[in-house]
């Protein structure tokens, strides 16, 4: 059921966030953001001109994590990322949604690696726009998300994963069926209160989660002692719980990581951890995780983050011993229902694959809306959420605007009688209104209270003479 369509234009916006605590991953500390915002207009042949919007917040230092950028460069590569992706969304000829994603995404990495933008954070623009191309596409036909995806109203084929079948895509896209609730994964930062009121096991902080993704810094032995205390406090709980650990690329290599693991194995004090961890995040630095066979390390389940830059990165952290790799919205959807499609057709052959939903501090609205639809068309029973407890509700958002989103996702927010949040039912986000037409939101930003995408001047790299 696939249509074709023409872009015919994309506005980019933006709004700061504020956090009502410090949120500490890998070497940074965030405690305010930027968030952009994309609408879109497309025409869909046969059904006239519709418009689609996304948001995501523009994370400094994790797209791009080199020493030598400041926070402030690394979010105006993201936003050169928008803009170069802009411009090639809007010079591509009709086409159906993936179709134009297929299109332009070699390009725009090309274009962005002129400026000495890395993949990763290439691919954002991208994403973003997809998502809002996606969304105008599901309102022109009058469908919703879970309904359109599972009859590939969006035309995803084989041709940027040549390892599958068009049928493999078709068939996975066919059985997926939307999950009624996802479990809320509660994120453990580096400077989040481990014991006593408001640490891991205060259910008023962690709003009853049964799972917790607890942050690593790179050393061994400091690791090993903050699981300890998480695992002590996490003893407490009155029910069953699992977690994953992500160390956000600060491992050095696999000798270092070898410390770590041996200590989950052994070290009894980690056992409350070790014995419930589910897998291990992106321990390594991209490059050096694609250059690193993790021979015995596959023993535990290791997943790859931020090295998922390109549509081949899980084929090649397979066959180093990876078994998983995430799913995040700002690195491409269209990648994550490839990566899933490859996960249950490698485990349908012997193996044991996964795709697991992680989270960018998605915010109250579109941001989370769309993820959280993501993950639960995937198939992904429980996902990272951020944005809940590092930032206040709709936070900066015009009262207006939250009253909106709360009227119509009802299921999903609540109202405290200060602002409106994000409503967790006994650890659970519920999904029920987000199949409503369009990508998971029947409500729109208020665009008259948003700024234009400050978006920086070109940079052109300068060439080595010789």
């Amino acid at each position: 059921m696939s249509l074709r369509l023409a872009v015919r234009d994309i506005v980019l916006f933006e709004r700061p966030v504020s956090f009502i605590r410090p949120f500490r991953f890998g070497a940074v500390v965030m405690d305010a953001a930027t968030q952009a915002f994309v609408r879109v207009e497309i025409e869909v042949e046969g059904r006239g001109c519709a418009i689609g919007a996304t948001a995501e917040l523009l994370a400094p230092k994790w797209f791009d994590k080199r020493p030598q950028l400041s926070s402030e460069q690394t979010v105006e590569e993201l936003k050169r990322s928008l803009t170069i992706a802009r411009d090639l969304y809007l010079q591509t000829p009709e086409e159906t949604a993936f179709g134009l994603q297929a299109r332009i995404i070699g390009a725009q990495v090309e274009a962005c690696a002129r400026e000495d933008i890395p993949p990763l954070a290439a691919a954002f623009g991208a994403a973003e726009i997809d998502k809002a191309i996606l969304d105008a596409l599901l309102r022109a036909a009058d469908t919703n998300f879970f309904d359109g995806m599972a009859q590939n109203i969006a035309g995803i084929d084989a041709r940027l994963s040549p390892d599958l079948a068009d049928d493999d895509i078709a068939r996975f896209l066919g059985n997926r069926r939307r999950l009624d609730r996802v479990a809320v994964r509660h994120t453990v930062g580096l400077t989040d209160r481990l014991e006593g009121e408001g640490g891991v096991s205060d259910p008023r902080a962690t709003s009853r989660a049964r799972f917790f993704k607890l942050k690593l810094g790179g050393d061994p032995d400091a690791d090993a002692a903050r699981l300890a205390r998480i695992g002590r406090e996490l003893a407490n709980l009155p029910y069953n719980y699992h977690v994953t650990i992500d160390a956000n690329e600060q491992y050095a290599d696999l000798v270092a990581l070898e410390v770590l693991v041996d200590r989950l194995d052994r070290d009894h004090a980690l056992r409350p951890i070790a014995a419930r961890l589910l897998y291990i995040e992106q321990p390594m630095p991209r490059e050096t995780t694609r250059r690193s066979p993790l021979g015995r390390l596959a023993r535990r389940n290791l997943i790859i983050d931020e090295a998922d830059d390109s549509y081949d990165a899980f084929p090649v952290a397979r066959a180093l011993g990876y078994r998983g790799v995430s799913s995040k919205s700002c690195k491409g959807f269209y990648k994550s229902v490839i990566n899933a499609t490859r996960g249950a057709k490698w485990s349908a052959d012997g193996g044991a694959y996964f795709v697991t939903s992680e989270d960018l501090t998605c915010q109250a609205g579109i941001a989370v809306q769309q993820d959280l639809a993501l993950g639960a068309f995937l198939g992904i029973t429980h996902a990272e959420r951020n944005g809940h407890h590092y930032v206040d509700g709709f936070a900066d958002t015009p009262a207006t605007e939250q009253q909106a989103f709360l009227a119509a996702h009802a299921d999903l927010y609540g109202n405290d009688g200060e602002t409106v949040r994000l409503a967790i039912h006994d650890g659970d986000l519920l999904t029920g209104s987000l199949a409503q037409s369009g990508f998971a939101t029947s409500v729109h930003p208020d665009w008259s209270s948003l700024s234009p995408l400050a978006s920086p001047a070109a940079r052109i790299l300068s060439e080595c003479s010789t």
